[in-house]
């Protein structure tokens, strides 16, 4: 196999940064969502939807070539070394499961410290938003088929990212085991495939500004700050433990595994903004998986560990479960007592493994949880006011915990590059 190098950025490339650019369009977008509300100006939300929607899709076209090329690459380039393979699937898996718990903790002890629920009225708020997630039922057994496609092409149409893994993993290592020619062939072609949807994500990426800020613009024009003033210590609630989740368990993960935190911040943080403003993990996926390849992290660990935290490993999306299903219980008048809150997040723990492709996925679980506790499906209604709001900052800590995964897994494997790239991310 040809091996080629990751892309670098352009060094002709000149004036403001992509990182500063996405920055500028979210205060634009901001400024444009206060001015415009959804209410009074349906047209040009309509129209605002229409160009977030269209950078969205462009994205979700990158997914499955990029994911699929890369993966097949990263395990049939091994040889017939397959226990490098499943050590990297141990040792992710026991990773993921430490650090959504830590995150559990974290959204309980928050959610009980500030009690956002407290003073809060369920008596106008409607059991019909609540019922509607509830009526989707997960369960392990459900997680653990749908992990595994019907058709490969169904899987693709549908961006289930999950299944496409699992697709590749099972190809791959078909692949390895074939000797000569027709080998050779395929891994140059997956490789070449990899470079040329690099590139695509490079044409993508010159629309990130406008897609950014037509969604942060819809976002402030639907919710407004009537739902955040009332609803406002919830928000606050989520967010300051996501902080707390950062500094108290990420960071220390990071230096403790060697991990040079500017150097990476430099390669995440634009992905990380995407991810933020936009609310959505698959629009930020193909750029990390990207720059952390400009990081210098094995490909082979970047195909693996990325996607595969997407289902496993939602630190964000995790802590936030902890603090909505809490917040319910507060707004209700309900008083848990510590053990049924642990009873709570033991379950939430094991039901929100592998859903990230479930519409909504997070309200889904907190929605059927809430039934299964006997607690009021009112508050989806309240919750979903300013669940966008909330929705940007689990999404972007989903984003940066799994980039921090995977260099955490590539120093583990003895694949960490200790001598930084010529080129960085901007």
């Amino acid at each position: 196999m040809t091996a080629h190098a990751a892309p670098a950025p352009s060094a002709r490339r000149t004036g403001i940064s992509p990182t500063v650019q996405i920055l500028i369009a979210m205060v634009i977008g901001i400024a444009v969502g206060l001015a415009f509300p959804a209410d009074s100006y349906p047209n040009v939300i309509v129209g605002l939807k229409t160009a977030s929607g269209i950078f969205l899709r462009l994205i979700k076209t990158l997914i499955v070539p990029l994911l699929f090329s890369t993966l097949v690459v990263g395990i049939a380039g091994q040889g017939n070394d397959m226990k490098k393979v499943g050590r990297l699937a141990f040792r992710s898996i026991i990773y993921f499961e430490i650090v959504t718990t830590l995150a559990l903790v974290i959204g309980l002890i928050a959610v009980n410290l500030m009690q956002p629920g407290v003073g809060i009225s369920l008596a106008d708020a409607s059991a019909t938003a609540g019922t509607e997630y509830a009526q989707t039922k997960i369960t392990f057994t459900s997680v653990i088929g749908h992990m595994f496609p019907e058709s490969f092409f169904d899987a693709a149409a549908k961006n289930e990212v999950l299944q496409i893994v699992v697709f590749a993993i099972l190809f791959g290592v078909g692949l390895s085991r074939v000797d000569g020619r027709p080998k050779q062939v395929m891994l140059d072609f997956c490789d070449s495939l990899t470079q040329v949807m690099f590139k695509f994500t490079e044409l993508v990426m010159a629309f990130a500004p406008i897609g950014v800020g037509a969604a942060i613009a819809v976002t402030v024009s639907v919710s407004g700050w009537e739902v955040l003033s009332r609803l406002g210590m919830l928000v606050v609630t989520l967010y300051a433990a996501l902080v707390v989740f950062l500094l108290v368990v990420l960071l220390p993960v990071a230096l403790i595994a060697r991990v040079p935190i500017a150097r990476f911040w430099g390669f995440v943080k634009q992905p990380f903004l995407l991810a933020f403003s936009t609310a959505s993990s698959e629009a930020a996926l193909p750029l990390a998986m990207e720059n952390l390849e400009k990081f210098g992290i094995p490909k082979r660990i970047i195909a693996f560990v990325l996607p595969t935290g997407y289902s496993f490993n939602l630190d964000g999306s995790t802590l936030y479960l902890a603090v909505a299903s809490i917040f319910a219980a507060q707004a209700a008048g309900i008083d848990m007592p510590l053990s049924q809150q642990l009873v709570m997040m033991l379950t939430l723990m094991l039901t929100s493994k592998g859903v990230a492709a479930v519409p909504r996925a997070s309200l889904v679980i907190l929605s059927g949880a809430l039934a299964m506790f006997g607690l009021p499906l009112e508050a989806i209604a309240l919750i979903l006011g300013v669940d966008a709001i909330m929705d940007m900052a689990r999404t972007s800590v989903n984003l940066l915990g799994n980039c921090l995964a995977t260099a955490v897994m590539a120093r583990w494997e003895g694949e960490f590059p200790d001598t930084p790239p010529v080129a960085s991310a901007s």
